[in-house]
């Protein structure tokens, strides 16, 4: 058990409410702090992506016994609907029974907060915090950035405040503090499908929909109002991009050509499109993630990543799930807490970063290659008949909690088996023979 102190979080999005109620729980007091206004009273902004919550997500919510509160508003997608032309290919994601789950960002979010607050969290928004004081955990608010400040005096603080963090701008400007942050030349935008008119979803609701274009693509994840969220990923610039998709004749056109099988189903795309906001999409490494016993940072503030893995929420609640360990184990002892919490999280979240850039161009490419479906094929059939030799990359990110670092070591051994499959002759029509498992056997061995 843990002596009971005076905890701030900065922050009241996914990571930052579940984090609070894990410490509630451990017998602290709890106040949550946000410059936005309260997501339950807010409409949504149009520039979200619907989170797909898997293993790890759902761990750090079942260990609260709230998992099952979220499933209520998630919706299982156990495979990929990849849309090429007019032709519609499935890929099932793990096995039987095994899939990640849609999830609005907005719902989820005003869930959590009510969660927190019943758990007796306490939470402040439109309250902006402009800088805190490290060594003694208070934080500076006020309305302006150059006017008066309040103090608000913590034995903790926790920045689970987002990609652009206020908490880490302040430890940025301590020696040997390392930082770096990479804007894809990439950006999105929402569109949304509608419910059909009975509330029934337009295409099939247990999948993750890709419209792959190589350097852009569509995607579309169900809602459990019936709709879909879409997201637009495309270049900032250049031939097929936002820059060149200026008014509604050119972005029609533009639709009919690349996703055709999408003109029915996207209603409002013209009005969504010039209403929503273009917005960027950024890589953030930094270290440490702790400064003494005092404040550390957690989720997106110390490791945004790119979406194409859908692992941002994943990965930040199971720095949760790793935290309350560490708590578990060392009782008041935060500075080890801390150090050791940060220790096992960098490798992994550096992991996670590289793979998640990966996988943009398997989904934005590759889903629309032949060769590719049958490597994917060839890995299932192997790991299913040797499931102790071989989890796929995919489940092995995504439906086990295994290290993210041991996933991209594993995979990138992986990828070099398959590229020798891939080249024996014949392949196409031996791929699920004896003598294609021996092969990859011995290139195991």
């Amino acid at each position: 058990m843990q002596t009971p102190l005076k905890i701030a979080v900065v922050g009241s999005g996914l990571v930052g409410s579940l984090l609070a109620i894990y410490l509630k729980r451990a017998g602290h007091t709890v106040h949550v702090y946000d410059r936005s206004t309260d997501i339950r009273k807010t409409e949504f902004s149009g520039r979200s992506i619907n989170l797909a919550l898997s293993n790890r997500g759902w761990r750090a919510l079942d260990d609260l016994g709230l998992g099952d509160e979220i499933r209520q508003i998630a919706i299982p997608m156990d495979k990929r609907a990849i849309h090429i032309g007019d032709t519609l290919n499935y890929q099932y994601y793990g096995k039987e029974g095994e899939s990640i789950y849609s999830l609005s960002r907005g719902l989820l979010n005003r869930r959590m907060v009510d969660l927190a607050e019943a758990e007796g969290v306490e939470f402040f928004f439109e309250t902006r915090i402009w800088d805190v004081n490290m060594a003694e955990a208070t934080l500076q608010t006020g309305e302006t950035e150059r006017g008066a400040w309040t103090d608000l005096p913590y034995d903790k603080v926790f920045g689970a405040d987002g990609a652009f963090s206020r908490v880490r701008h302040r430890m940025q400007r301590q020696n040997r503090f390392n930082y770096s942050q990479e804007f894809l030349s990439l950006g999105y935008k929402e569109l949304n499908i509608p419910a059909n008119a009975d509330g029934t979803h337009k295409l099939d609701k247990n999948s993750f929909h890709i419209w792959p274009k190589q350097d852009f693509m569509l995607i579309a994840m169900p809602n459990t109002d019936g709709s879909f969220t879409c997201t637009l990923f495309m270049p900032f610039e250049g031939e097929n991009s936002f820059d060149n998709l200026k008014d509604k004749a050119t972005l029609e056109q533009f639709f009919a050509l690349h996703f055709p099988s999408t003109i029915d189903v996207i209603p409002n795309l013209v009005e969504d499109f010039f209403k929503n906001p273009t917005s960027t999409l950024v890589t953030v490494k930094c270290f440490p993630w702790t400064f003494e016993d005092k404040v550390a940072l957690i989720g997106d503030a110390c490791h945004a990543i790119v979406p194409f893995y859908g692992h941002g929420m994943n990965a930040g609640f199971e720095d949760i799930t790793i935290l309350n360990q560490k708590m578990q184990q060392y009782g008041d002892d935060w500075v080890t807490i801390f150090k050791e919490y940060e220790k096992s999280r960098k490798p992994n979240a550096d992991a996670i970063a590289e793979l998640s850039y990966r996988n943009y161009m398997e989904m934005s490419s590759k889903t629309a290659d032949a060769n590719f479906h049958l490597q994917k094929k060839i890995e299932k059939h192997f790991s299913e008949k040797h499931p102790d030799k071989w989890l796929p990359l995919y489940s092995r990110v995504t439906f086990s909690f295994r290290p993210y670092s041991e996933a991209l070591a594993l995979g990138d051994r992986q990828k070099a088996i398959m590229d020798e499959v891939m080249k024996l002759d014949n392949i196409e029509n031996i791929w699920d023979t004896p003598q294609v498992e021996q092969r990859i056997i011995e290139l195991l061995a």
